[in-house]
């Protein structure tokens, strides 16, 4: 992306947002990578940086492997980056303009940080995969989980964590939350959802109780992975996963990085502020559409698009 900290009041403001865990499925980018030369470069600098197939494994699986979440996490990011590639090569910045912000959903901040200049692939493909072995190693020995909480309000839930002692680790909308602690806690916590009125209760596929205090033990070695690595300043304002402010500068994006290991993910709080500094357009790019429903249901106004494969990309170009 280039610079676009200035731009023509005029006009409307884009965000782009990029999806976190979860999102994976074997096969995605495979259509990007046989049609795009743009894409498939983006999948073989994963692949030279890791000294693996990843793609391999995207493409052809088994899923329980492309689960993992020392795969899961550079895979999406990769499939994510060749995406965006593919749409600044097929897709006119008529339609899709050159985004005044960017956001990514917990692991989707680090290809936001990508997509704005401040790592390289490489880079981020080799920090993500370490994110994920130090997140899948603290889960061996914090073993815990994570629940999605639907129909019930964050005051009520954050009661119920006081009295249980689990977290509240994501807050993606306005009555869709994510809990997290140890399986007991956890439990405890999750019937005390369902009694006070939670909707709907659903136990998330992922090793541990990642966003909460039981991450604790993967934060120095992540420091240091940060550590040797050369941040830019970003190309545009990406807002922060916890503080849900922008952040400009590398040093301000080392230390959301670095909170974000432990904090909640404050996806709705995000959003709002970007609605409120005048987003109207949101484009989701990068495999599935979880973002651009949460989106809808916290900014109902606005224009969301999801791209994440050729099909996608086509309905665009028309």
């Amino acid at each position: 992306m280039s610079n676009s900290y200035t731009s023509d009041v005029t006009k409307p403001k884009i965000a782009y947002v990029f999806p976190g865990q979860g999102s994976q499925h074997v096969g995605m980018g495979k259509d990007l990578y046989t049609n795009s030369s743009v894409a498939r470069r983006v999948f073989d600098e994963a692949d030279n940086a890791l000294g693996r197939s990843l793609t391999d494994l995207m493409f052809e699986g088994p899923a329980e492997d492309l689960n993992l979440t020392i795969n899961a996490q550079p895979a999406i990011l990769t499939a994510s980056l060749a995406c965006l590639s593919a749409v600044q090569e097929f897709v006119s910045p008529d339609v899709i303009p050159e985004p005044n912000y960017a956001a990514g959903h917990s692991l989707g901040e680090y290809t936001a940080l990508a997509a704005t200049n401040v790592l390289s692939v490489p880079e981020a493909v080799r920090l993500v995969q370490e994110r994920g072995r130090l997140m899948h190693e603290t889960s061996q020995t914090q073993q815990g989980g994570m629940a999605a909480v639907l129909g019930l309000d964050e005051l009520t839930l954050e009661e119920i964590c006081r009295e249980t002692g689990a977290y509240i680790s994501n807050v993606n909308a306005e009555d869709q939350l994510v809990i997290a602690g140890d399986k007991i806690t956890l439990a405890r916590a999750m019937d005390l959802a369902s009694a006070r009125g939670a909707k709907r209760l659903i136990t998330l596929q992922v090793s541990g109780a990642f966003h909460t205090d039981l991450m604790k033990p993967a934060v120095a070695g992540m420091t240091q992975a940060m550590n040797e690595i050369n941040f830019n300043s970003p190309s545009v304002p990406i807002i922060a996963n916890c503080g849900a402010n922008p952040l400009t500068d590398e040093d301000e994006i080392k230390k959301e990085l670095i909170h974000q290991m432990c904090g909640c993910v404050q996806w709705k709080r995000s959003m709002s502020y970007l609605w409120e500094a005048g987003v109207t357009q949101f484009y989701e790019i990068g495999p599935g559409k979880v973002l651009s429903g949460l989106i809808r249901r916290i900014c109902p106004d606005a224009q969301v698009t999801s791209v994440g494969d050729i099909k996608s990309l086509q309905s665009l170009v028309g």
